[in-house]
């Protein structure tokens, strides 16, 4: 049975928060949504350790801390490198896709151009994890 997630989402730009956001308003969805704004918040977030996500998304091209470098400093965590993280970003660059992989992250997603396209990517990537043995431990 799919489970509620707390998701930590790490995201530079407003309107792609609004749009997640909106998303899970959309499709009912009962996540709870933890949302930094860039790599080093998210790192204060996870050391506090009051709320550990179940699942992490999160853009490659922010500020301070890229999406790369959160990954290399999240995947030295002997307790927070088990937490599955999605990229959501703009960057079909292979060498970026190839670099994240090789990093251990549990998916890749480009945005798309369309909303409702988007909104079916969110809701496969939520129902697969929302349901996944990982996550139900």
């Amino acid at each position: 049975m799919p489970r509620s997630l707390n998701i930590l989402f790490i995201e530079d730009d407003a309107i792609e928060v609004m749009k997640f956001n909106r998303v899970l308003t959309t499709l009912k969805m009962n996540h709870k949504i933890i949302e930094a704004n860039n790599g080093e918040e998210a790192l204060a977030i996870l050391n506090g350790k009051e709320i550990i996500p179940d699942i992490i998304f999160l853009d490659l091209n922010m500020p301070r801390i890229n999406g790369i470098e959160f990954l290399q400093i999240l995947k030295k965590d002997d307790y927070l490198k088990y937490i599955p993280s999605i990229i959501l970003t703009t960057s079909n660059n292979h060498k970026d896709v190839m670099e994240c992989y090789k990093i251990g992250i549990a998916g890749y997603m480009l945005k798309p151009l369309k909303y409702d396209e988007y909104v079916e990517r969110i809701k496969r990537m939520l129902d697969y994890w929302s349901s996944n043995e990982l996550i139900s431990q």
